[in-house]
Order: structure tokens, then C-alpha cells, then sequence
């Protein structure tokens, strides 16, 4: 849910600004309106010395800077100069000035193999030196004109490149000690990047106040959850600033705090992924929560890889940035894929419906086989797919109303009526609660109740003939675009299938590399199991987080009409 927030503004003295600033940060729930970059002079200097911090820092964690990077890059040119002089061989260039200077120059030549001219040999003073590469590599001396372009003589000889590079990997040896030692500033440099962005939150929020009073009096406007009121107030009292409050409207544009179960709150994350829902928007994390999880386990659908899951989630607890932060949620996401994979019958690519050793209770719970011909996974899978979208199109009804109006929201609730309605009315069909007969005339009475809706009163008070080109446009975007959001639902039956293959594939090769009487054979078959079923984990967990994702995204969202163009909460704190 979406929390409730307070609309402050504040009077301050001018010299009481900083003052009044860090008390806020102390209290830490109050969002300030600022900037989120530079916005003068001394924000910019602020900002420049954090991002110098975090290169410095970032130099120390990866072991390489921009002067080890430019080594690197002369090394490698340097390499380069020694695989082309290596051609010609050791060289002494004084002696081959010498020679120019009493007229006899040394000239270079690389030629193609086929335009060679074994002629030249008898006709010009030539010596081959090497042929590689389809190239023929040759020196002449003297004067003579010679029908082929001259190349540059390499600077330096092989010996001389080698020196030289044996100097640079003992330069760039002696840096990277220099960094490693350095290491040891991590932690400071971490606490400088904080404290630098602590300064900068309340700078930019200073310069954002409005000056009034020719610049004796600063005025600031923020807001804070109303579960916080009482405890602000009196803090606001003691506090030598003018304060008046009030409940935040949607006009004001309030930032948007999150308020879930500990359940949902690991899936906050993927909500601000794609945008936080405005003030009078409902907050999806909750339909989220339960779908995602429910997408990624059926995409992972194996047993054996929610228990790995489990396991890594644990390995990342107490660790620092990256996944370390999501933890929880992987541990959730683990479990979630156990269960899902136990139901769809598969561990570490084993068949789990084919094993003797289950209890039969828990074979019967597995879902194999088909229905009305089709996999059972895959109708499955579809019907998880129609509840989605369904419950998306009731959610859009019910804060369609809630924010246009029952009246202004018939073609939303008549379209809801009519594709829910359906839905529901099959579904209790084929489980032969009503015959068939029965159903149809269900059907098409809720769907001339929709008509009304979607074709007539689609938008209150307008021209009926122009109402009804709208249902009709209406139903050609409707028609066209759910049954291809039904059927994506397709790929969390594919993913599921694809991965299990993939970990049985890699069974079957190490079962028959080990043989039927094996000795070293259990090495070569311990190896492709670990390597195989470390690979498609990653793969079916890279599949497993972008597919739900889009699924909740795209159809979840388009059909719910969640815009997420919302201000995200963002107090002023230490």
C-alpha cells in the first residue's frame, strides 16, 4: 500500500538554515523537494570530489587505474613492435646509417607470395629474410630502383623491444603492488564517498528553499509519512521555525512510500524497477509479489536448483552491495522454485514421477500427463496466464472508479464484466456446475450488459454514433491484443521444459561417461554434473528473472492500467 503522506511548509531564519537542515537529517523522514544534481558552483565542487572518491575507490577494488591502464595499453603496443622487428631479425641500426652514409641504403620489402618474383634475385642485390603469413619478407642493398614500395624500418631491434618491455612489466608489477597495498583505504574512502553525499543531499536541499523577506527568511515545502505526525510536530515546536501541515493532495505531487508485509517488501525492488505509482495509483507490489514469484519458480521448475537457491541466498547474507542486498529475496525465490519444482516433478533433471523411492502421495500431487490433449504444464500455464490478466482488468475497474467515477467508467467495468465474466462462467462449465446450454445464454447475457458499456456509455454524454466507433476500435485493440498476451504465458510451460531437458541432458553424458564399471570414470562424471548443472542454473535463472519480469510489466501493467510515473520517497538523513 501506498503511505499516507503530510505536506509541510516551513519558515526559517536565514542564519538558522543549516540548522535547521541537520535536524531534519537527524529525524531522517522528512523529503525535502531538491535536486538530484548540481545545481551551482559549490554543489558541483561537492559532487566532483564524490566522483573522484568513487574512482579512486573503484581503482582500489578492481586493482586498476588509469596509469595502470595506460601501462597496459603501452605494453600492448609495445608487443606489437616486437612481433614486426622479430621478422627481421637482430639489426644493429648505427651500422646500417654507416652504410647509408658511403651509399650503400638498406631497404625493406613485404610483398605477397603470389606477386613474389623469383627474378628479382638474379636482377637485384636481395635477400629473402623470412615468408609468413602469405608474405614474403626481403632486404635489398644498394641504390637500384626497385618496382615495389619501400616499408619503414622497425626503430629498434628484437633485443632492444625486449629490454624495453622487460622495464614496463617491472613498472606495472611494481604499480600493482602500489594498489594493493592501498587497499587498506577502501573502508575510509567509503565513509568520505557517504559523508560527501550526506553534504550534498542537504546543500541541494538549502538552495532550494525560497528566499523571502530580502534574505532574512528561507521557505521550504517537504513531506512525511503521517504515521510520523505527532512525533514531527512536537519536534517542530522546540525548533525556532514557523510550521504549518496538512494532508497531501494529488495535486501536490507527494513522493511515494511503500508500506508492504515483510512477505512483499522483497519485491519493492521490482516495483521501482519500473516506475513508483502515483499518489492515487494503487501500489502493484502485491499482485507482483505473489506472480513473480510464482513465474520465476515455474521458469526455473526444478527442485534441485530452489534448494541451490536457498543455499546461495544464505552464502550472500551478511556480504556487502550487489546481490548481497537481495539476499531475502533469493531465499524466497529458492523455496518458492523447491515446492513449484517438487509439483511439476523435476530435480536436478530427474523425472521425480519416475522414481520409485517417493511416496506415492507425493507422485499423485505431481502434474504430468495431459489435458484435452495438451500438457497439463502448458494448459496450466495458460490458465495462471487468463487469472492474471483477469485480475489485472478487475484491479484496472476498481480504481478506475475510485478515481474517474462509477459513470466515467463504464467501458473499463464493461469489458472487465464481459472477459471476466466469460471466464468465470467456463470455468465453472467444464467443472459441471451448469450444463452447456445454461452457460451459453450466461454468456450472452453478460455480454449484452457489456455492450452497453463498451459501445454506448464508453464515455458519459457524448454523441452515441461517436461512442460507438470508439467500442468498435476499442474491440478491434482488445481482440488483437489479448489473445497474444494470453498466449505469452506460453513461456513459463517452455522455460520450465527447457531447463529440465538441459539437467537431463547433462545426466544422460556423465551416466554414460562413467560406464557401467567405473574407476577414474567418477571424476569426468562428477565434473560435467557440477559444470553442467552450474551452467543451466545461471541460464534458466537469466531466463527465470527477465521473463516474469515482462510478463508483470507488460501484460500485468497494460491491462491494469498502472502507469507508475510517481516521485519516489527520499527523506533528508544522516
Amino acid at each position: 500500500m501506498i503511505t499516507p503522506m503530510t505536506k509541510y511548509s516551513f519558515i526559517v531564519l536565514e542564519r538558522e538554515k543549516d540548522n535547521f537542515l541537520e535536524m531534519l537529517q537527524k529525524l531522517g523522514v522528512v523529503d525535502i523537494t531538491r535536486s538530484d544534481k548540481p545545481v551551482d558552483e559549490e554543489s558541483g565542487r561537492i559532487f566532483s570530489r564524490i566522483e573522484g572518491a568513487k574512482a579512486e575507490l573503484k581503482s582500489l577494488e578492481t586493482g586498476e587505474d588509469a596509469l595502470s591502464i595506460a601501462l597496459k595499453a603501452d605494453r600492448k603496443a609495445l608487443q606489437e613492435k616486437i612481433k614486426v622487428s622479430s621478422i627481421w631479425g637482430d639489426f644493429d641500426n648505427e651500422r646500417i646509417e654507416k652504410l647509408k652514409q658511403e651509399g650503400i641504403g638498406i631497404r625493406l620489402y613485404a610483398v605477397n607470395a603470389k606477386k613474389f618474383d623469383p627474378e628479382w634475385e638474379n636482377e637485384y642485390p636481395l635477400s629473402i629474410i623470412d615468408k609468413e603469413g602469405g608474405k614474403v619478407y626481403f632486404a635489398i642493398a644498394g641504390n637500384d630502383d626497385f618496382p615495389m614500395k619501400e616499408i619503414e624500418k622497425p626503430q629498434k631491434s628484437v633485443t632492444e623491444y625486449t629490454s624495453e618491455l622487460e622495464t614496463l612489466d617491472l613498472k606495472i608489477s611494481k604499480h600493482a603492488m602500489e594498489l594493493e597495498k592501498r587497499k587498506i583505504e577502501i573502508p575510509h574512502l567509503k565513509d568520505l564517498i557517504h559523508s560527501l553525499n550526506v553534504e550534498l543531499d542537504k546543500y541541494l536541499a538549502g538552495v532550494q528553499g525560497e528566499n523571502a523577506a530580502e534574505n532574512t527568511v528561507c521557505v521550504f515545502e517537504g513531506f512525511a509519512p503521517t504515521e510520523n505526525k505527532e512525533e514531527l510536530d512536537a519536534k517542530f515546536e522546540e525548533m525556532d521555525i514557523y510550521c504549518c501541515s496538512e494532508e497531501a493532495k494529488v495535486e501536490d505531487n507527494p513522493p511515494i512510500k511503500l508500506k508492504n508485509n515483510s512477505f512483499a517488501k522483497n519485491f519493492e525492488v521490482f516495483t521501482g524497477m519500473y516506475g513508483m505509482p502515483a499518489y492515487n495509483e494503487f501500489d502493484p507490489t502485491p499482485f507482483l509479489s505473489i506472480f513473480f514469484l510464482l513465474f520465476f519458480a515455474m521458469c526455473m521448475g526444478d527442485a534441485g536448483y530452489g534448494i541451490l537457491l536457498v543455499i546461495i541466498g544464505f552464502l550472500l547474507k551478511g556480504k556487502e552491495g550487489g546481490l548481497a542486498k537481495l539476499y531475502k529475496l533469493i531465499i524466497t525465490l529458492g523455496i518458492g522454485t523447491f515446492f513449484v519444482g517438487l509439483v511439476m516433478g523435476s530435480a536436478f533433471g530427474v523425472d521425480l514421477s519416475q522414481v520409485s523411492w517417493l511416496p506415492e502421495a507425493m507422485r499423485n500431487c505431481m502434474i504430468t500427463g495431459e489435458i484435452a490433449g495438451y500438457s497439463a504444464q502448458m494448459v496450466i500455464a495458460l490458465g495462471i496466464g487468463v487469472l492474471h490478466i483477469s485480475l489485472a482488468m478487475i484491479t484496472k475497474s476498481i480504481w478506475s472508479v475510485r478515481k474517474e467515477g462509477f459513470k466515467n467508467s463504464l467501458s473499463a467495468i464493461g469489458w472487465t464484466l464481459l472477459i471476466v465474466g466469460t471466464v468465470i462462467v467456463v470455468a465453472i462449465a467444464l467443472v459441471g456446475l451448469v450444463d452447456e446450454n445454461t452457460a451459453k445464454w450466461i454468456i450472452i447475457g453478460i455480454a449484452g450488459v457489456s455492450c452497453l458499456g463498451i459501445f454506448l456509455f464508453n464515455k458519459w454524454g457524448r454523441n452515441p454514433l461517436i461512442n460507438i466507433g470508439s467500442g468498435l476500435w476499442d474491440t478491434y485493440s482488445m481482440a488483437s491484443g489479448l489473445m497474444g498476451d494470453v498466449l505469452s504465458y506460453i513461456r513459463l510451460y517452455a522455460l520450465g521444459l527447457s531447463g529440465g531437458m538441459l539437467g537431463s541432458t547433462f545426466n544422460t553424458i556423465a551416466e554414460m561417461v562413467k560406464g557401467q564399471n567405473p574407476t577414474w570414470q567418477w571424476v569426468p562424471f562428477v565434473l560435467i554434473l557440477l559444470v553442467g548443472h552450474a551452467l543451466n542454473l545461471a541460464m534458466s535463472c537469466l531466463g527465470a528473472f527477465v521473463h516474469p519480469l515482462r510478463l508483470n510489466f507488460v501484460e500485468f501493467f497494460k491491462n491494469s492500467g498502472y502507469e507508475g510515473k510517481g516521485l519516489t520517497y527520499n527523506p533528508l538523513k544522516k
